[in-house]
This record gives C-alpha cells, structure tokens and sequence, in this order.
C-alpha cells in the first residue's frame, strides 16, 4: 500500500501535502502562523529551478525516505558521490509538493550558524544615521529592520502553514562546529535575533528582509523566529568527514546509489528526449565500465552524449570525451 506516501517521486506536482498528518507529540511546534509573502525570484532563475526538480529520477527509496522524514519532521542527511542528484533531491520534493521555491545554503569552511539566521548590517545603521542627524532631516530615524536580512535558514523557520524547502549544501565541508550549533535548531524549530530582542519592550513589531534579492519583508514579533510547520531540510554531503553521533541523530539518513544502466537511461530520456537513446547506450556501457575504475558523475556522461549528439568530427571525439569523461578522484 502506497497511500500513506505524500511524495511519490513522479514529478508530477500535486497537493497531497495538505494530507500531511500531525507530527508526532516530540515534533510538535507551535509558531503561530503569520502571513509570508513568496520570495520575489526572476522568471528565469525560477524556470531553471523547476527544471531541476522536473528530471529528477526518484528510487523507490529516495521516495520512502523523503516520505519518512516528512512525517517525522526530521533533516534528510543525503549522501553520495558528486553528481548523483543529491541537491536536486529538494527540488523535486519543492516541485511536486508545491512547497515554493527552495531555500538554499551553501557551506563552506568558514560558515557559521549565524550565517544561515540572519545578517545585521549595523556599520550601515550606524552610517545612515550619522547622516540623517547631519542632515537635520524632519523624520524618523531608520528602523532597524531594514538593515536585518533572514539567511536561508531563518526564512525557512518562519511560521508558515505549509513546510518550505531548505537545501544545506555539502555539510561535510563545514567547520567542525556547525553540525553541532545545528542541533539546537533542529530541535526545537526556533531562534532569537538578539538586535531585536533588546528593544522589544518599546518596539515589539519590527519588518525584517529576506530572499535571494532581499525584497520580500516578513514581521517579526519581540525578536523570536519559532516554526509552526517543521521545514523539509536535505543536508549534503560528498563523504569527505564524518559527523558527531549526536548530528546524526537527528537526521535520517540516506546513501544515494550510483545508478544502474536502466537508470542512467532514464537519466538521459528526461533531460535529452527518447530520440538521443539509441546514441546513448553505447556511451553508457563505456561510461559504467569507466565508473568502475573511479569517480565520474552522471552529469559528465550527459555532457559526452550531448556532445556526441553535435556531430563531433570522430578524430575530435576521442580526446574531447576523454576530457569530459575524466575521473574525478585519482
């Protein structure tokens, strides 16, 4: 029976997330629902993310997986080898379940939790007031709230009815803190913005910022982000490190599988048409016979029978693929 099954990995959007049932009784939060504006994204940047989530090849168990984290309103810790779909695993949970554009983080060394909350530009506040009280203008001083901007993990903890999507991109290069400050937020789904809670006696509603250009506003209320509805969060991670006990324990996790033949063939159907198969397997054989020997990414096999499709002079072909089709590792 599949009808306890929110996401069914067809790619098709749908609204069964609205079935979605109660979280259990350790998973509960209760944020009080406000009203949040969808982020402004451009046509175009907005096209080319749907487009990712529209070709993503789903295993039956990616597809129990993301289902079992949807219930249990846990973090999916995704790992693999590059190129697998890792990433596009969120953009294709945010697609067919209608969740709205993803959120989306990118680790590096040097990112901390305060990163992915929020940002305070006080230099500018302070900046900007010098000069209004140089200018002796007759109007009031900015507001704070202008000058805080939401990180992709702080707008994704903003009390909505329906989960958004967040993607934290490859963890694993993280610094060796981050999955634990993580823990406490997903624990209990909320955060303070100290700035804000400071003058929250005087100023209990204050308009902060958030999304890729900054121009949607949501209100904040005394300084205290607590999510009603826990968000769909895919961590992940190339395997370089390992995680402490206590990280993983909050996640569930899943061990994306390089894919077969039949799924390397369905890979290439959805994103170059039927037309290019009988091209492919040739291509595909000497690619899985290549994988073999190292790390090759899915996306360079596409990109060798792209370029096989172009009418590539045959002399050219050999040194060309060789190129595209290079280990990743040694």
């Amino acid at each position: 029976m599949d009808d306890w099954k929110i996401y069914r990995g067809k790619g098709e959007p749908h609204d069964d997330i609205t079935r979605l049932p109660l979280p259990p009784p350790w998973r509960t939060f209760t944020g009080k629902i406000i009203d949040i504006p969808q982020m402004d994204e451009d046509d175009a940047f907005m096209q080319r993310m749907l487009a990712r989530g529209e070709v993503f090849q789903a295993s039956e168990e990616v597809v129990e997986l993301v289902n079992a984290a949807l219930y249990l309103r846990r973090p999916l810790l995704v790992s693999g080898k590059p190129g697998c779909g890792k990433s596009s695993l969120a953009y294709a949970v945010a697609r067919e379940l209608r969740l709205g554009p993803v959120l989306r983080w990118s680790i590096t060394t040097r990112t901390t939790l305060a990163d992915g909350l929020y940002s305070y530009d006080a230099i500018g506040r302070l900046q900007d007031t010098a000069h209004w009280k140089d200018t002796g203008a007759d109007q009031p001083s900015p507001d704070i709230g202008q000058y805080i901007r939401l990180g992709p993990l702080g707008a994704a903890l903003l009390p909505s009815a329906r989960p958004r999507v967040l993607l934290i991109d490859e963890i694993d290069k993280s610094d060796i803190d981050l999955p634990n400050d993580l823990l406490h937020i997903f624990e209990e789904g909320e955060f303070d913005i100290p700035e804000l809670v400071r003058i929250s006696q005087h100023q209990r509603f204050v308009d902060v910022y958030y999304g890729r250009n900054g121009a949607a506003k949501v209100t904040i209320e005394e300084g205290h982000v607590h999510c009603h509805a826990f968000p769909f969060i895919v961590l992940t991670s190339n395997e370089e490190r390992e995680f402490p006990p206590a990280f993983l324990r909050r996640c569930l996790r899943l061990d994306m599988k390089p894919p077969t033949k039949e799924e390397l063939a369905s890979i290439v159907e959805s994103h170059l048409g039927a037309d290019i198969l009988p091209l492919a397997n040739q291509l595909i054989d000497e690619f899985l016979q290549e994988q073999v020997k190292g790390d090759l990414a899915t996306d360079q096999l596409l990109n060798a029978i792209y370029l096989s499709s172009r009418g590539i002079d045959a002399r050219d072909k050999k040194t060309i693929f060789r190129a595209v089709l290079r280990q990743l590792t040694t």
